[in-house]
């Protein structure tokens, strides 16, 4: 295992600072779905027209709508989710030609709204609630952490059940645990700009437990209905599953015969022992850490030892991840403040004494001969200061950047609107209405996530794209970009074993409380002994294609030998766009029938 050293200078950046990357990333996802579309429509089935019926004979051995205006005729077609929203202003001419934009502009602005939400309010009332709790660090990931990252997903899948009565929430949460898997693996494996080595246990405890879930979801969702008693077992599997992680410790434990924990908070054992014939694919020089622990022992803080207990093994992933991100912003402050006037030392191979900790010397490793003085290092230039953490969201601050200047602009009435509504209660005067926050926070999220289905309807109705097409492909990205490019960040700081085993974790709150809540209410308490409709068969094969995925991913990572670099980053991206090629192929059923086509009004 190797640390890096010292990266140059670089800002840290949340992911709702990272807007172009993610605007880009999602327009091209639906440029790419509209041309897939595009060209399997005409291969299958096309749209229909309301005004054209066919009798039951017609449509053998497949489910027709209900019967129109009492006539024995039924539909070839499935009505549209879009009329299930209050009625849009332009009509589908005008947006066919043009006017979609504005609605694929507003998507865009909900999806950073989203973001915002849970990042700057949402999840800092979580850690708040957390701490009031006394909850451990494992429990607090695997229940409001994960709440954090997963709610607007959640909140698409209770609109698609309570409003839209359609598959787009099933279609996000589906979309949504293939692109985290998928996507965020590959993107973090490609622009990591190093090798990844991966812990199993964290990748194979978490694979296991989804692999049963997307098993599970597959069988309830088979028959096309869902009752009171299946949403009820989801929940039940969450629960379970949240006591395997209070239980982590133990069972990594009696699975793991041979560890030895570090500093770092990754595993060396007999299978990492050949690190150090490994490639090295960073530019930067590399310092053993090996070698550094036995040269000199870290010296560390009170504040400082926590935190890098909190991200060895013995803690969950999402907890792990959490504490990495803060180690990083303290670090890369550390860095800039001993820049202003103490420059590190220099080693031979241009290695240098300040690395991962900042306080391990290494003068020991390589010791240098003593008639020749190291070659003198030219002064750092000078760094403006790097906002941490704690730096607050303000409409009354415009920043100093162009680019962050028009971006404030563009985003100053969804800021000013947050900031004069919720509490910010990660500021200490704030700090006791944390509840307060959570609620505000909470009802803010449902408003963002109405409008963002609502808009992706009209974009999917208006272009001929399924419902459950626009969930697996555009809210899914929609609502999983930001969380990819959090999770690049970390990788690049080398902590990418984090990210990886945090995504497949918050793929099993997706799964068993995204979907067991808004079904579990709908049968249970809105109206006891319903069942909530699946109107797309296709679904069933997505899923499968979904628990495929899941397979294909560990088997490529174990081949692999368990490291995350760019030949494993473009298996796993290439695994996605099959994935959304064979989904897009059912759902216009060019293999075989699984569902009729979208009902299409006359002009």
């Amino acid at each position: 295992m190797a640390l890096r050293g010292p990266p140059g200078p670089r800002k840290v950046r949340r992911r709702r600072e990272m807007l172009p990357q993610q605007v880009g990333f999602v327009c091209a996802i639906l440029a790419l779905v509209c041309c897939a579309s595009g060209l399997f429509g005409s291969w299958g089935h096309r749209t229909a027209s309301v005004s054209k019926y066919v009798l039951p004979d017609t449509w053998r051995n497949r489910r027709l709508m209900a019967p129109v205006n009492g006539t024995e005729a039924a539909k070839n077609c499935t009505d549209p989710a879009i009329h299930e929203f209050p009625t849009d202003l332009f009509s589908n001419n005008e947006r066919q030609h043009g006017a979609v934009l504005l609605h694929i502009l507003g998507a865009l602005y909900m999806f950073y709204a989203l973001a915002i939400v849970c990042d700057d309010f949402f999840v800092p009332s979580l850690e708040k609630i957390c701490e009031k709790l006394h909850l451990s660090e494992d429990v607090a990931g695997a229940t409001f952490m994960a709440a954090g990252s997963s709610t607007p997903e959640l909140f698409a899948s209770v609109i698609g059940v309570f409003i839209t009565h359609g598959d787009v929430g099933v279609g996000t949460i589906v979309g949504s645990a293939v692109f985290n898997i998928l996507c965020i693996i590959g993107v973090c494996g490609l622009f990591a700009g190093q090798v990844v080595r991966l812990t199993w246990w964290a990748v194979c405890r978490d694979s296991v437990y989804y692999t049963l879930s997307v098993i599970v979801l597959i069988a309830f969702i088979y028959d096309e209905e869902i009752v009171w008693w299946e949403g009820l077992v989801l929940i039940i599997l969450y629960v379970f599953y949240i006591l395997i992680m209070k239980y982590n410790v133990k069972m990594q434990a009696f699975f793991t015969i041979k560890q030895k924990t570090i500093a770092n908070g990754n595993t060396v054992n007999s299978e990492l022992e050949d690190v150090k014939e490994e490639p090295q694919y960073n530019k930067n020089p590399v310092v053993m850490v090996d070698e550094v622990m036995s040269s000199s022992p870290p010296k560390f803080t009170f504040p400082e030892a926590g935190l890098r207990v909190m991200i060895t093994n013995k803690f969950g992933p999402r907890t792990r991840l959490r504490m990495a991100s803060r180690i990083i912003i303290n670090e890369r402050q550390r860095l800039i403040n001993s820049a202003n006037g103490v420059s590190s030392k220099p080693l031979q191979n241009g290695r240098h004494e300040s690395i991962e900790n900042g306080n391990v010397p290494v003068e020991n490793l390589e010791e240098p001969q003593r008639d020749q003085e190291p070659p003198p290092q030219p002064p750092p230039p000078p760094q403006e200061p790097e906002p941490v953490e704690a730096a607050f969201l303000s409409p009354f601050s415009m920043p100093e950047a162009r680019g962050d200047k028009i971006k404030w602009v563009f985003t100053w009435p969804l800021i000013f609107l947050l900031c004069i509504t919720i509490p910010n209660c990660s500021k200490p005067r704030w700090e006791k209405f944390f509840m307060l926050t959570f609620v505000i926070a909470t009802l803010w999220i449902a408003v963002f996530s109405y409008l963002m289905v609502w808009l992706v309807t009209i974009i999917g109705y208006t272009l001929g794209i399924p419902d459950v097409i626009m969930g697996i492909t555009f809210l899914a990205a929609g609502t999983s970009v930001p969380d990819c490019m959090a999770s690049l960040i970390v990788a690049r700081q080398g902590l990418g074993d984090m990210a990886v085993s945090n995504t497949i974790g918050s793929n099993v709150f997706d799964i068993l409380v995204g979907l067991g809540i808004p079904w579990g209410l709908q049968t249970m308490v809105v109206n006891y002994g319903s069942t909530v409709k699946i109107n797309s068969r296709g679904l069933v094969y997505s899923v499968a294609l979904l628990l495929g995925s899941v397979a294909l991913t560990v088997l490529g990572i174990h081949l692999n030998k368990w490291k995350l670099d760019r030949k494993l980053g473009v298996y796993v991206l290439v695994l996605y766009a099959i994935f959304l090629c064979f989904s897009i192929m059912i759902e216009f059923n060019v293999f075989t029938f699984v569902n009729l086509p979208m009902c299409r009004e006359d002009d």
